[in-house]
């Protein structure tokens, strides 16, 4: 199969490239980086606050996988940030479905990322993907993310959703940040005991 993947140089699309290609499927990136092509797995360039991609990019490519969007746990979210925080994943999922539909034919498939905060802060309530969504800001970016993303079937292209929660890996996410002070003997319990991670 021939995957291109929106945030393929990011922690999750790092890792989901390595597995694919291990699994001999073709990868290709995009990237906001000057295009690269040539190079293994090729990189392509896009940006979609400037309205650019490179359209060679979606030649042949079977499914899209947009992992796409600026870091949540990178900074506090001032009006500023959660402005380029909906940018990064509202407006480029947007964007990127939009070059999508101009394809024919289209991919037949679109894996998009999305998060569990979908669902907001709601206590002991146990939820399902059936459970509706939550309030407050990253519920409704969740939302926005997921309806641009959803949008792809007007054009004929299967959509799924993937709903992430917190990634635990030692190289990168949470755990990577507080692996090192437990290893200098600081670390302690992460709350009470009694919230719910998903």
């Amino acid at each position: 199969m021939n995957v291109l993947i929106a945030g393929g140089t990011g922690f999750l699309g790092s890792a989901l490239t390595r597995r694919l290609l291990h699994h001999g499927h073709q990868v290709s990136l995009l990237s906001r980086r000057p295009s690269a092509p040539g190079g293994v797995p090729p990189v392509y360039h896009w940006d979609p606050e400037r309205g650019e991609f490179d359209g060679n990019a979606l030649t042949g490519v079977d499914a899209v996988v947009n992992l796409a969007g600026e870091n949540l746990a990178g900074g506090r979210w001032t009006p500023e940030r959660k402005r380029r925080l909906i940018e990064s994943r509202v407006a480029a999922t947007r964007f990127l479905v939009g070059r999508m539909g101009e394809r024919k034919p289209a991919p037949r498939a679109l894996v998009s990322g999305s998060a569990v905060g979908i669902y907001g802060d709601r206590g002991e309530e146990v939820l399902t993907e059936e459970s509706p969504p939550g309030a407050g800001f990253l519920a409704g970016l969740c939302r926005a993310w997921e309806e641009a993303a959803l949008s792809a079937r007007d054009v004929g292209v299967r959509v799924a959703v993937t709903r992430f929660g917190v990634v635990l890996d030692p190289t990168g996410g949470i755990l990577a940040k507080l692996l090192p002070i437990f290893r200098v003997g600081l670390g302690g319990p992460l709350g009470a005991g009694k919230q719910w991670m998903s």
